[in-house]
């Protein structure tokens, strides 16, 4: 599966577990295809914060899968 398609679905099945500017900031650049740039402007932050807010909220989304996968096995 494409992993823009994986972090769309899990943004909305365990996006509220996010923080409120992660949700936006993986909205912005999934659901809407802006820019580092694009979503630094708006959101008047660095391009390197969005960076990391991505790559952050990427990492939580896939480690909440992942714990939840383990528990169903259990």
């Amino acid at each position: 599966m494409d992993k823009n398609v994986q972090i769309g679905m899990l943004c909305d099945i365990y996006g509220e577990l996010l923080t409120e500017k992660q949700q936006d900031i993986l909205d912005l650049y999934y659901n809407n295809n802006l820019s580092l740039a694009e979503i630094a402007e708006e959101m008047q932050i660095t391009r390197q914060s969005v960076r990391d807010s991505i790559l952050k909220g990427e990492k939580k989304l896939f480690r909440i899968r992942r714990k939840i996968r383990n528990y169903e096995k259990d």
